[in-house]
């Protein structure tokens, strides 16, 4: 009988035991740091960038340490962050062509001004 609820109480706690994650979860959240880079994030989204970073490496630690529930939630954090700041920096850059199209759509106006004065509109 003793063995019997023994070998209970270790299934029970074996099955408590969260599985091993896909080892592609740490590539998918790695590429995503990796895209969000090129993409320029660490100009136009720094702080983004520096949670995605840090989510990844304690993701790592959490894997090293065997806490997979929590590593998959890090890894999946690090990959939203990384997704933002990939979108910031594109809102960012498309900002900035906005602003120089504008730029030059004043100086296009002034030089037609100046030719030919207030009767263009």
């Amino acid at each position: 009988m003793k063995l019997f609820l023994i070998s209970i109480i270790c299934l029970l706690l074996a099955a408590c035991v969260a599985p091993r994650p896909d080892p592609s979860i740490l590539d998918t959240a790695e590429a995503a740091i990796q895209a969000a880079e090129a993409a320029g994030g660490d100009e136009f989204a720094p702080v983004e960038m520096r949670f995605a970073r840090e989510k990844f490496a304690s993701a790592q630690k959490g894997m090293e340490k065997q806490k997979y529930d929590v590593a998959v939630y890090l890894m999946e954090e690090a990959e939203i962050n990384a997704e933002l700041a990939i979108e910031k920096s594109r809102t960012a850059k498309s900002r900035r062509r906005a602003n120089e199209q504008r730029k030059k759509n004043q100086e296009l106006d002034e030089k037609l001004r100046a030719t030919f004065g207030d009767e263009f509109k």
